[in-house]
């Protein structure tokens, strides 16, 4: 890899050049040093090169020529050259992509040409009425490229004179972040294009994916630290991202597939296929599912090809991508406010497999309630491996029917919770015995209670159940909650066993030499704990009430609460009337909130908070004046991409709507993202309107989001 020049004073000089200019020789030693230095520069720059060239062979051609432990072997050979010449170390060089600093936060970059959203088509029939739509206003049957739709996280890189010089997140589409440093770290993004006449800037859109067994693998090493699992590779992609530690990127064997470009100086292209066969071409992995095709039927060919063949490739897609391949054509069409009209993804259905069930068990969740589960036979389910599934309660398993023994229908609900469907009722064994509800806790060996007119039992023993403690603790330290890092199941189950917390108000008063007496804890991590709950002390109000593990209060609960009632004082003396004078909070609600206050034990464990030093109270944000959303009742549902649920329901609330949990006739609309659930076949039974998130985005008065 080429690397910067030299400075005129390392350049060899021959003795005519001294005398020339009338100055003594150098003493031999420095020239010398000078020699030493220019030959390590040419070997540096013959190392770069090699293992640039091993690095395309790998991630971009898929044909490497050397084995891992002779690429190694360059890059150990190039980074004992660069410690003993610091002066050639570049930021481009293979040697330096774990050399950024920890990141407190992560810069906005503003995209200059926004990162677009697609419409999406469910059937073939909404796909080939899109193609008839687009023969229509160009007048002809145009080629289009057709590309497999990665599950993974979008980013842009933008590269200038062919040196990466920044990498940002989607983000909102027109704003992202700069996590440049992390991408650094990942082999499979060029730190420099190939080719000796490089653009003058090349923004280049692709996405970040973790490949299948990687993931699994990731979540194994997590499972043994007692670390939060990842619920599928694309949030383990986004959240090895957004790391604030690049080492911790570095670690993860991220990969990138490139799929279009943005701002472009210093090339031209006519064709979008043309484009992408350069970006592999400089050195940029591009997706060799790639495929230019000119007729509707080869599309519809493309889609069904690979809607059987999902899982032949070890990443995650979800889809296919359908584009006008002539750029011209794709200015003719232009695009509405939401997406282009050249392009379209073509989403595959939610899928289900079948598979053995080993074992029906129970676990005692964090408030009390005992949740059955079916112990699977492993099975391939949307990318992951599923071993284990949710029966819901009681009465689901009976009405299902669902036994020991039982072959059985299996999905995901919304493509991150395994389900059981059902029974294939035609494979099950003779003899096999419907399934009956344990009568005591797993966990405590406590009799189980089921209060009258409702569907779960409940484990009574709050203060003395394991299960509920650990997973009590669990939530307490969770990012939708305390967040504090580092207390994982593993730390926290030690904690509990060796009786320092018997709480979560009990983390607060943990010390460094408690700490140093648990098995793997030394200075940095006994350091980095303490660190995170020292912060979390500060945690806004609404995040403590979720902590809590006050039943029916999550975020969006937790936030109309603090809202209301803008200090833990304030709420503790609210009665059950001005509970439910409250928007949004019910007497189902209002009761639990009212109920958990009057206990004792609880009203304990705020006094032990509040020695801690734990924030408990909030202001009251301004009341917004009438918004674009003021009157509307509205329901999320599904995976939106530019923001989260609590963002989203943060910002409607904002515009003066009413966010509910379940949809009924007077749902104003429902906001549907990916893989939506129930809510969204309930609101087209009842006629309720649905809106993408393009256009919840427009109506809350901003730009729409777009990918």
């Amino acid at each position: 890899m080429p690397v910067r020049p030299p400075t005129p004073s390392l350049r060899p000089r021959s003795s005519d050049d001294v005398m020339q200019h009338g100055q003594a020789p150098h003493p031999p030693s420095l020239q010398g040093e000078e020699r030493a230095l220019e030959a390590a520069q040419r070997h540096v720059e013959e190392l770069r090169n090699r293992i640039n060239y091993h690095d395309y062979r790998y991630y971009v051609l898929d044909s490497p020529e050397i084995s891992d432990s002779e690429y190694d072997a360059l890059v150990r050979e190039l980074r004992r050259l660069e410690e003993s010449f610091p002066e050639l170390v570049t930021p481009d060089s293979p040697t330096q992509r774990v050399s950024g600093r920890r990141v407190e936060l992560f810069a906005p970059v503003k995209h200059r040409v926004p990162m677009l959203s697609l419409d999406n088509a469910f059937s073939p029939e909404e796909l080939a009425a899109w193609i008839a739509r687009v023969a229509r206003r160009v007048g002809a049957v145009p080629a289009y490229a057709c590309e497999l739709k990665i599950d993974g996280v979008a980013l842009s890189l933008r590269y200038e004179h062919g040196i990466l010089t920044r990498a940002s997140t989607r983000g909102d589409g027109f704003v992202g972040e700069d996590i440049t440093a992390n991408v650094r770290t990942l082999r499979s993004v060029p730190g420099r294009l190939r080719g000796s006449k490089p653009p003058r800037l090349l923004e280049v859109r692709g996405e970040i994916y973790l490949p299948l067994r990687a993931f699994e693998s990731l979540n194994a090493q997590l499972a043994e630290k007692g670390e939060r699992l990842f619920a599928n590779p694309r949030n383990a992609a986004a959240g090895s991202l957004r790391q604030k530690d690049p080492a911790v990127t570095a670690s993860r064997p991220l990969k990138l597939w490139c799929y279009g470009l943005g701002l472009v100086e210093g090339v031209d292209f006519s064709r979008h296929s043309e484009s992408l066969e350069y970006l592999r071409r400089v050195g940029l992995p591009v997706n060799p599912a790639l495929k230019t095709v000119c007729t509707p039927d080869e599309v519809q060919a493309f889609c069904a090809h690979w809607q059987a063949q999902r899982h032949s490739v070890d990443y995650e897609i979800d889809g296919a991508v359908v584009k006008v391949d002539a750029l011209e054509l794709q200015r003719e069409l232009g695009q509405t406010a939401r997406a282009p009209r050249w392009a379209i993804a073509y989403k595959f259905p939610p899928e289900e497999r079948t598979t053995l069930v080993k074992d029906i068990e129970v676990h005692t969740g964090r408030t009390g309630k005992v949740t059955p589960f079916a112990v699977l036979e492993p099975v391939r389910l949307s990318g992951a491996t599923v071993s284990l599934a949710t029966l819901h309660n009681e009465d689901e398993v009976h009405r299902r029917d669902v036994r020991v023994g039982d072959t059985v229908i299996v999905r995901r609900a919304g493509e991150v919770i395994p389900e059981v469907v059902g029974p294939v009722v035609s494979k099950r064994p003779p003899h096999t015995r419907p399934w009956r509800f344990p009568k005591k806790c797993p966990s405590c060996d406590t009799p189980l209670v089921r209060e009258a007119g409702e569907a779960d039992w409940r484990c009574p023993n709050h203060q003395g159940c394991p299960s509920q403690a650990i997973e009590w603790l669990f939530h307490f330290a969770s990012r939708g909650a305390m967040d504090i890092e580092h207390l994982g199941y593993v730390t926290g189950t030690t904690l509990l066993e060796r009786d320092l917390v018997k709480d979560p108000a009990d983390v607060f008063f943990l010390t460094a030499e408690q700490l140093a007496e648990l098995p793997g804890f030394k200075e940095k991590s006994i350091h980095n704990l303490l660190s995170a709950i020292d912060a979390a002390r500060n945690r806004p109000l609404r995040r403590l009430l979720v902590g809590l593990n006050i039943r029916h209060v999550g975020s969006r609960i937790a936030r109309v609460l603090a809202q209301a009632f803008p200090s833990m004082d304030a709420l503790r003396h609210a009665s059950l009337d001005e509970l439910m004078a409250v928007e949004s909070i019910g007497l189902e609600i209002a009761r639990s909130v009212h109920d958990w206050f009057e206990k004792p034990e609880n009203m304990r464990l705020l006094e032990k908070l509040h020695r801690a030093g734990v924030r408990m109270r909030e202001e009251a944000p301004a009341r917004a004046a009438r918004g674009s959303l003021s009157g509307r009742t509205l329901v999320l549902t599904g995976e939106l991409e530019a923001m989260s649920r609590d963002e989203a329901t943060r910002r409607a609330e904002a515009a003066g709507a009413r966010v509910t949990s379940s949809v009924s006739k007077n749902t104003s609309f429902v906001v549907v993202g990916a893989n939506p659930g129930s809510k969204y076949d309930k609101a087209r039974a009842l006629g309720v309107e649905t809106i993408d998130e393009p256009e919840f985005l427009r109506r809350l008065g901003e730009r729409p989001t777009l990918h």
